[in-house]
């Protein structure tokens, strides 16, 4: 539930930054402007302490802070650490931030997709005859629709438009558009010199590589891989990371929650983005944005998510039954892009029908650089084990393409086997939530028998960076809260070593109610909601009158 409570008696942002004169609302401003009559009704500090004033030495919060008490001096003063704040001055901690500017292009449509709608009207355009909608010369294998499609189209494009099911396959469909026959190529008026870029395509063989094999990957976790999160897992030894899945038509209309899932910590030295859309205009119109406003190794396509929301537009698992639209994303998507572009799908829709096996050589020519393969299909959800034998087979259906594999991996024992399947990597999503030491694990090749005073550093860390991350006022620390809860949710299924009678733990083994070695091991292993809370209240001070939670991933781990 979204807490409403800090509404109430909320202290203007202007007056927190120390400039309330100059109050973007005057005199229509609701907030308040008594920094007085705020502090008579604002909580009590949930500590003496404030992560950013020790780390940065200055509290952009102020009064606001949960903390404030240990930057605060006489007046409400917010006191600052000059040679702390002077360290960190000009230094860029996060990146991939949605300007201002930035944000009022795209609510106005006055962003320019130069090479995304030369890619468009390619499409567009009527092939072979005049024939409106024209479709390039294919051929249909097994159901699958299969392209013969090698003639360059325009600008160095390749034609991407394969024959739906039922059609003629059209045979001029290969003819390119010719520049002299009376159709305008380009309605954009240039001004200025004409550069290499206008005229030359960015040859894939020029473009950026993406050497990542044998490493360690962080899956783009939906929810629960947000950028604190994802800095735990780089302090015990991911290598690469990737933003939660973010929504193409959302980053276009510039809303900010979306594009906050593109953010980068500076930590985060190979990071990528992932992508979830159905069709090729919005996708490629996407693709292009990114490249020119944010730094980002790679781009990812979600082609596996399962959830009915995004699989009944046509996104995620859908793209695979859809390989006339998947083929014009890929294919578009690789055009207006300077780095990789990288797809992660499942087998197939239904549970005994795999069809990646059939799909990935396809996605290989189209030019995608890696192809990651989640051993289940949609149907499957986490009801049966990864089925790394098919993603054995896999791997070697995209050779030389590298692709990674991913599912059910919980141990060092597990990545072995993974890794003598022949994939080029594993790529880790959930055992990394319950264990997110696993990558420590796998490069010593050991069992981490942790402590549950460990275990609770890593908590207080994840806390530390949440209230940096979101803030450390009360939306802040309620935010935090939150995503805290999130996680627990996965955490109590870890089983310490020590209480096992033999290793590894399963991913799917649910264990029955046990004792923990010490009082907060046996609270960590509980798999109800309150003991979270709980758990919660050690870091983050009480919660708010009326406060209830309840897991956004409901994968049996609550009641």
């Amino acid at each position: 539930m979204k807490p409403n409570h800090y509404e109430q008696s909320r202290l203007c942002p202007s007056v927190t930054q120390g400039c309330a004169e100059k109050c973007s609302f005057g005199p229509r401003c609701r907030f308040l402007h008594d920094v007085g009559a705020y502090m008579a009704t604002k909580p009590a500090d949930l500590g003496s302490s404030c992560v950013l004033f020790q780390t940065f030495g200055k509290c952009t919060y102020g009064v606001t802070c949960r903390f404030a008490q240990a930057h605060l001096g006489h007046g409400y003063q917010n006191l600052i650490n000059t040679d702390l704040a002077k360290q960190w001055e000009g230094r860029s901690l996060v990146r991939n931030n949605l300007s201002k500017d930035l944000q009022h292009q795209l609510r106005k449509r006055r962003f320019s997709f130069r090479k995304a709608e030369e890619y468009l009207r390619a499409l567009a355009k009527p092939h072979g005859g005049g024939k409106k909608g024209g479709k390039a010369t294919g051929s249909s294998v097994e159901g699958q629709e299969v392209s013969n499609c090698t003639a360059p189209l325009g600008d160095g494009l390749q034609c991407p438009v394969l024959p739906e099911q039922g059609e003629e396959p059209n045979p001029g469909g290969l003819q390119s558009p010719d520049p002299a026959g009376g159709e305008e190529v380009s309605s954009i008026k240039t001004i200025g010199p004409v550069t290499d870029e206008d005229v030359i395509k960015l040859r894939s063989c020029e473009k950026r590589k993406l050497e990542i094999q044998g490493k360690l990957y962080l899956a783009p976790l939906t929810t629960c891989g947000n950028l604190p999160f994802r800095r735990i897992c780089k302090g015990f030894g991911a290598d690469v990371t990737c933003g939660e899945m973010a929504v193409c038509t959302n980053l276009l209309q510039g809303q900010a929650s979306e594009w906050a899932l593109l953010k980068r910590h500076h930590s985060e030295d190979v990071f990528g983005v992932q992508l979830e859309g159905a069709f090729p205009d919005t996708m490629t119109k996407c693709a292009e944005l990114l490249n020119q406003t944010i730094e980002v190794d790679f781009v990812d396509i979600n082609v596996g998510c399962p959830i009915d929301l995004v699989y009944k537009k046509g996104g995620g698992c859908a793209l695979m039954t859809r390989a006339n639209k998947f083929e014009q994303i890929v294919r578009g998507m690789n055009s207006v892009l300077d780095v990789p572009l990288t797809v992660k799908i499942r087998t197939g829709v239904q549970e005994k029908v795999n069809v990646a096996h059939k799909i990935i050589p396809r996605i290989r020519e189209w030019g995608a650089a890696m192809v990651t393969l989640h051993g289940r299909s949609r149907e499957q959800r986490y009801t049966r084990s990864a089925d790394w034998e098919y993603i054995a087979e896999c791997a070697r259906a995209a050779s030389p393409m590298p692709l990674f594999g991913n599912g059910d991996i919980l141990s060092y024992e597990d990545a072995n086997r993974a890794m003598q399947m022949g994939v080029a990597g594993i790529m880790i999503a959930r055992g990394a939530l319950i264990k997110p030491w696993l990558f420590t694990e796998i490069k010593e090749q050991r069992h981490w028998d942790i402590s549950s005073s460990q275990r609770f550093d890593i908590l207080k860390d994840f806390t530390n960076y949440g209230l940096e991350h979101w803030g450390s006022d009360t939306q802040g620390v309620e935010k935090t809260r939150k995503f805290l809860l999130e996680w627990l949710s996965f955490l109590c299924r870890y089983i310490p070593v020590g209480l096992l009678e033999q290793l590894p733990q399963k991913i799917n083994e649910r264990p029955p109610y046990y004792l923990g070695r010490d009082y907060l091991e046996t609270l960590m292993a509980s798999q109800n909601v309150e003991d979270w809370i709980k758990i919660s209240e050690l870091l983050l001070g009480p919660v708010p009158t009326d406060f209830t939670f309840l897991p956004k991933h409901k994968a049996n781990s609550y009641r």
